[in-house]
Parts: structure tokens; C-alpha cells; sequence
């Protein structure tokens, strides 16, 4: 994915979506601190990354020359047979309300359909409203919840899913980092 976005500075930056590699797990990790992630730290990222075929971790990386950190956001999923799992999703806080969000999940939508996913799912913590929205604008409904499923703080995770059957997908064109364009 190639895009131009405008910051909250109003200076022009390209984003791309990548595949995550080793050398970016210190900077997700930071983006995780700053998200307030459940942590998962560098060895979990490490670990689910030696498992290449059925996990899809992306980046955003952005070319935003009064910034020193080039990654803007990641994901990290896993496929299980037909099933996308979507672990985590962040965006560094100055970049948020700007599409980075949307454009990294989207884009492991597609990789996963195009692998044979049926489903996703994913939870999310119940008051993290617009995490919500976010999922919302991509397909996903709330279809159960967990109760005191996150720790620190202790607090119910909502399980939202997403049939891919059922998604009304609409292409933004992008060229992602496994080479397709959308259409």
C-alpha cells in the first residue's frame, strides 16, 4: 500500500504497508507501551513471526522526515485452517484518526481471504470505544463477550467477528505488501 496522509503537523508523509521483520519488533514494541497493549514483548512478537505461513504481521511505515520513528502502526494475526485471529492492531498516538488503522486491517483481510479465511474474530476490550468503531467500519459485529478476559486492568473483552462471505469489500486500490493491487 502506497498512500499520502497529512499529519497533525499538516506535513505530507507516504505510508507503506510492509511485511514486519526482526529488525522492526523493538519499535512495535514501543508502539505496544504507548497503546497500552496487553504486552506481549519481544520474544512473543519474535516467536509468532517464526511461524511465517499462517501469521500475516504487517507495519505502516511512514517517510515523515521531522520524525525519527518510521513505523507508524502493525498488525499481527494467525490463520487457523479457515479462520483469521486478529491479536493486535496499533497506531502510534500521533498518528491515529488518520486511516492507518483501517488500511493495516484491511489489508490483512484481503491476504487472509485470498489464503481461504471464512471468518475473523478478534477481541477487543469493552471500553475501547474507538477500537470498536474501528472494527465496525471494517465488517466486524460484536457476537459475544468474555468476561474479565484482560488484566491490568481487569476488564471483559467483546468478541467481534466478521464473514467474509457477508463483507461488502470495498477496494481502496492500494498495492499491499505481498504485490497485489486492489481493485
Amino acid at each position: 500500500m502506497a498512500a499520502t496522509e497529512s499529519a497533525a503537523t499538516g506535513e505530507q508523509i507516504n505510508i507503506s504497508i510492509e511485511r514486519m521483520t526482526e529488525h522492526d519488533l523493538v519499535e512495535v514494541c514501543a508502539i505496544e507501551e504507548v497503546s497500552e497493549l496487553s504486552a506481549w514483548g519481544w520474544d512473543a512478537y519474535h516467536n509468532e513471526m517464526q511461524s511465517r505461513l499462517d501469521t500475516i504481521m504487517l507495519i505502516a511505515r511512514h517517510d515523515l522526515k521531522s520524525q525519527q520513528d518510521q513505523i507508524a502502526g502493525f498488525i499481527v494475526a494467525r490463520l487457523y485452517a479457515d479462520e483469521l485471529h486478529v491479536n493486535n492492531v496499533a497506531v502510534r498516538p500521533e498518528f491515529r484518526g488518520q486511516g492507518l488503522g483501517s488500511a493495516l486491517l484491511q489489508t490483512t483481510l484481503d491476504e487472509a481471504r485470498k489464503r481461504g479465511a471464512k471468518i475473523a474474530q478478534l477481541e477487543v476490550r469493552a471500553g475501547n470505544a474507538e477500537a470498536q468503531r474501528l472494527y465496525a467500519r471494517c465488517g466486524f459485529t460484536v457476537v459475544g463477550r468474555r468476561k474479565n478476559y484482560y488484566r491490568d486492568p481487569t476488564e471483559d473483552a467483546l468478541l467481534m467477528s466478521l464473514s467474509f462471505s457477508d463483507l461488502a469489500h470495498k477496494s481502496q486500490g492500494f498495492r499491499g505488501p505481498f504485490g497485489q493491487t486492489s481493485s
